[in-house]
């Protein structure tokens, strides 16, 4: 299994915004369907094996299985849909218990330190200041986080140092949030760039 963690700092967590301005009105929700259609979507199919937990603003965690998922299209307008179905059920989830909002969509109301608590694998932060990914193995499990547009604010910092094993940065220049996932897929996918089936 292979989990993204992608923090969104500014995202909505009520479904009251406009699919139609996804990159101002809900807080660059844009950026967060593109880390999905990145961790989910291949040319011509889906990938079976990944998680990705959207963390809204602290408060609301938006979980995607693609063991499950239906209904879903590589395009932001679709993607966004699913995410603001997925905040119209959060009062119906109890605590830091989910709910399924649909089929492989789940919602919750935790902010990042729970759901890094309960979070299993090799925790893996993408940052630019990390080290090479070419000199890091493989994990079995990974757990990679990252942030939007954003950078991780002092106390995120301060829980990931504590959690994660890896601090690593996907090459020499500054990536997107959904560039630095398909380059982390691109990693697992070759045994860290060193194998290519046929």
């Amino acid at each position: 299994m292979r989990q993204f963690v992608v923090l969104g700092h500014d995202a909505p967590t009520t479904p009251e915004f406009s699919l139609d301005d996804l990159a101002g009105g809900a807080g660059r929700l844009d950026l967060l369907c593109r880390c999905l259609g990145s961790a989910f979507f291949l040319s011509h199919g889906m990938r079976e094996d990944v998680e990705v937990h959207l963390v809204l603003a602290d408060a609301v965690t938006v979980r995607f299985d693609s063991r499950d998922l239906r209904y879903a299209s590589p395009d932001e307008r679709t993607l966004a849909g699913l995410v603001k179905g997925a905040l119209a059920e959060k009062d119906e989830a109890i605590g830091h218990m989910e709910v399924e909002a649909s089929p492989g969509v789940h919602v919750s109301k935790r902010g990042f330190e729970p759901v890094l608590d309960a979070l299993s694998g090799t925790v893996v932060e993408l940052h630019e200041d990390g080290d090479p990914l070419v000199d890091v193995d493989p994990p079995e499990n990974p757990v990679f986080v990252l942030s939007d547009h954003r950078d991780f604010t002092d106390d995120e910092a301060a829980l990931l140092a504590d959690a994660s094993d890896e601090r690593v940065r996907v090459g020499p220049e500054i990536l997107h949030a959904d560039h630095t996932i398909t380059v982390a897929h691109n990693y697992l996918d070759t045994e860290g760039f060193a194998e290519y089936d046929a």
